[in-house]
């Protein structure tokens, strides 16, 4: 089971995360998110998980520059971003939206407006069954509620971000800890 922890904004989070047990963290670089990141450093010199870049309406060219900048594995690709050539996908839909494509995964979250997720809302979890590849499943996922959305859904992986905070882009080490612990709990 992938469990990936999102909304990371700083290297003690993502240590913390990798401490845990979760097995994927991810830096957004949407400058409308409240957890959005500069392209650092220190997010390329963390090496405690798989690293996730989360982009939206983002071009090719400014992914790849990132992704190399930021020594990230995976692009997840929000709205109309545009995968670049030699990057592993994960392509980010709500549950309503037509699945086209490809992607190494799909990362399917409840509808979120401008926000493209993060924002703590769950949905019907039975309705991602029957997308086909990998399922990543999000949307307002904690320790309380992640066994239950495994159960429902048979994800491939899980991702948790704002339920996890003690505020916007600041995790609760603990709720983080709770969360991871629960998710790898679950029997698949």
């Amino acid at each position: 089971m992938l469990v990936k922890v999102c909304g990371i904004t700083s290297l003690a989070d993502a240590v913390a995360a990798a401490d845990a047990g979760a097995t994927a963290v991810g830096f957004n670089f949407y400058r409308k998110s409240p957890r959005f990141v500069e392209a650092a450093d220190w997010i390329r010199d963390f090496t405690g998980a798989l690293k996730v870049g989360v982009f939206v309406n983002e071009s090719a060219e400014r992914v790849a520059e990132i992704v190399e900048r930021c020594g990230l594995d995976v692009a997840q690709l929000h709205g109309s971003s545009a995968a670049p050539v030699g990057t592993r996908v994960w392509l980010a839909r709500s549950v309503e939206e037509a699945r086209v494509g490809n992607p190494e995964a799909w990362l399917i979250d409840a509808p979120a407006g401008e926000l493209y997720g993060g924002t703590g809302r769950t949905y019907d979890w039975r309705r991602v069954r029957g997308v086909g590849g990998r399922v990543v499943l999000a949307g307002g996922l904690d320790a309380s509620n992640v066994a239950g959305a495994i159960e429902a859904a048979g994800p491939w992986g899980v991702d948790a971000c704002s339920r996890l905070e003690s505020s916007p882009g600041k995790k609760d080490h603990g709720k983080v800890a709770a969360f991871v612990r629960a998710a790898l709990m679950v029997k698949a």
